[in-house]
């Protein structure tokens, strides 16, 4: 299994950013991408590197294309020659994925990875976690000894500080892929029958920074009594597989958090956030995730929808970062509940 010495990059990242204590800087950096994100400032204001977009991606006036720029042809049954060059290799796709106390959702992510394995596309699954976890080690330990056809493992550890931010693992794995695309997910995101394949056909010629799924089938929040998935001892280790009539559809209006497919040279290029400092700086628990909506910003697009089948999302009330028994974390609870409600009735897709 791949330990931090061997994570692409990892070394000159932490001499980088080695472990300190934030500063109110840090935390004001942070507050006023969030706000940045929100507007239409333009990000290569302040980041004057993100106009050097990588040939092939960029629109007339040499920016990142918007949604009316599209380029290529995404009809067909299968994957193309979708670089230009008659090669007709299968198409590479990394899934980045992160696990901090979640593996009862990991578990029913990798599961429909194998479940449901690809036939037309190449998928490399990378998750970052960390060995204090003793539960998720225990499971990529299982996975390790199922891996189906076209799809590798790709373990990486770091240290707990590292993990708890989420923009320097995608960071480091969007820098160093080999991917053609790269989909930024989380770990109770699952992929349920032709969702893989199906995505080779619809990338297939395309060269946008950033796509996400127009629809996207959620369940409401759900406790771990419900799920079942409580315990992830080495003797209730097997592949799990979730109940679709559970699930109810949303539409995706931009690309969130576990939505982000990002063109692999897009992501070579300029990495996940490299450019903001304070998204790469360790942290001394889980951080919320608000860089999610700062890549957009610094892409500058909040990405174009596909219509992509098989995307399920787990939600759940408990949270492995939070104290579950806290007055603010059942508040949390309360308000998570009711936004599903008001989301589920506003995106719900139309039935003609």
């Amino acid at each position: 299994m791949a330990g931090v010495e061997s994570t692409r990059g990892w070394a000159a990242h932490h001499a980088r950013y080695p472990l300190q204590a934030q500063t109110w800087l840090d935390k004001s950096s942070a507050f006023v991408h969030k706000l940045l994100a929100g507007t239409r400032v333009p990000a290569h204001w302040f980041y004057p590197q993100l106009k050097e977009v990588p040939p092939g991606h960029q629109s007339s006036q040499g920016e990142f294309p918007s949604q009316g720029q599209i380029k290529g042809d995404n009809s067909g049954s299968g994957p193309k020659s979708y670089n230009g060059s008659g090669d007709a290799r299968k198409m590479h796709l990394e899934i980045v994925s992160h696990c901090w106390q979640y593996s009862h959702f990991l578990h029913y992510q990798l599961s429909s990875i194998v479940l449901h394995a690809p036939r037309k596309i190449d998928v490399t699954v990378t998750v970052f976690y960390a060995s204090e976890d003793t539960k998720t080690q225990a499971l990529l330990n299982f996975f390790s000894r199922n891996k189906p056809d076209n799809v590798t493992w790709n373990w990486q550890e770091l240290p707990p500080p590292y993990l708890f931010r989420r923009a320097i693992g995608r960071n480091l794995a969007a820098l160093n892929s080999s991917a053609d695309w790269v989909w930024f997910t989380d770990c109770d995101e699952t992929f349920q029958a032709g969702c893989l394949d199906a995505l080779a056909n619809l990338l297939a010629d395309r060269s946008d920074p950033l796509l996400h799924p127009a629809i996207e089938y959620k369940t409401a929040p759900l406790t771990d009594d419900d799920l079942q998935a409580q315990a992830t001892a080495s003797a209730d280790l097997q592949l799990r597989d979730v109940k679709l009539d559970e699930f109810s559809a949303n539409r995706i209006t931009r690309a969130t958090g576990p939505l982000q497919i990002t063109h692999g040279d897009i992501a070579r290029a300029f990495g996940y956030c490299q450019a903001v400092s304070c998204y790469q700086k360790p942290a001394s628990s889980w951080c919320k995730a608000h860089e999610d909506r700062v890549f957009r910003w610094l892409l500058g697009t909040q990405g174009v929808a596909i219509d992509l089948p098989g995307v399920y999302r787990i939600q759940h009330q408990s949270k492995g970062r939070q104290q579950s028994d806290s007055t603010l974390n059942r508040f949390r609870h309360l308000i998570r509940n009711r936004r599903y409600r008001i989301n589920a009735k506003r995106h719900k897709p139309s039935q003609n």
